[in-house]
């Protein structure tokens, strides 16, 4: 086989990488793979991510614009010099009448007010419960990982070590639940080789908080014939 030519009709030779002495082969799974960098001041310090509430949000809307509209035209047919809507009149008769420790006025005024605490909780918390913000890699760019994709990845890590039968994972926002059935090695061995991979698999996630590992290692129960 001849060697490729050059553009003058010279032979030249192809550069060779030499790997150093020390350098070892890194694999391309993504175990072999750390968390990506953390900026030094954004560690720790991500907030959950604010939901859109749409169909909260929605239904508050509707809902005031048919009562303002129920309202805005009964007052211009008063306007009109004609008699004002029935509910209206009825509406006014009831709160005139009825006294303030009567069942149904305090009914309607639990009802709004569960309503009103509602939306006011609705409107002070983040929401988004099932996305972990992740540690910012760039100041301008934020990113979360949802808890099933984390719960997938834990089990996945948690297949692999020897003696695990089966898992099941729970990602909170504090806490990774993690239960595995072992069907062979002793339980301890299993126990302590899962608190080191996933430790691993935690810190490799990049989570701003991550959170706390909760190992429950079982012996598999077989059915006697």
């Amino acid at each position: 086989m001849s060697e490729p030519q050059g553009s003058e009709g010279t032979t030249q030779r192809l550069p060779v990488l030499e790997k150093a002495p020390d350098q070892r082969d890194q694999s391309a799974s993504a175990a072999a793979y750390g968390p990506p960098p953390v900026l030094e001041n954004g560690a720790g310090g991500e907030r959950r991510f604010w939901s859109a509430r749409r169909i909260p949000a929605g239904i508050v809307a509707l809902l005031l614009l048919l009562v303002a509209g129920f309202f805005l035209y009964d007052i211009a047919a008063v306007r009109a010099d004609r008699p004002a809507m029935h509910w209206r009149r009825e509406l006014a008769r009831q709160l005139a009448e009825r006294p303030l420790d009567d069942i149904w006025v305090l009914i309607g005024a639990s009802v709004a007010a569960v309503l009103g605490l509602w939306l006011i909780v609705l409107a002070a918390t983040p929401g988004l419960r099932g996305v972990l913000p992740m540690g910012r890699t760039h100041p301008d760019v934020r990113a979360g990982l949802h808890r099933d994709a984390a719960a997938m990845v834990l089990r996945d890590r948690a297949m692999e070590v020897a003696g695990v039968q089966s898992a099941r994972v729970r990602v909170r926002r504090r806490k990774a639940d993690v239960r595995a059935v072992s069907h062979f090695r002793e339980l301890d061995d299993v126990r302590a080789d899962l608190d080191v991979t996933l430790t691993e698999a935690i810190t490799a996630l990049g989570l701003a908080r991550p959170p706390a590992l909760s190992v429950h290692v079982a012996r598999t129960t077989r059915k006697k014939g």
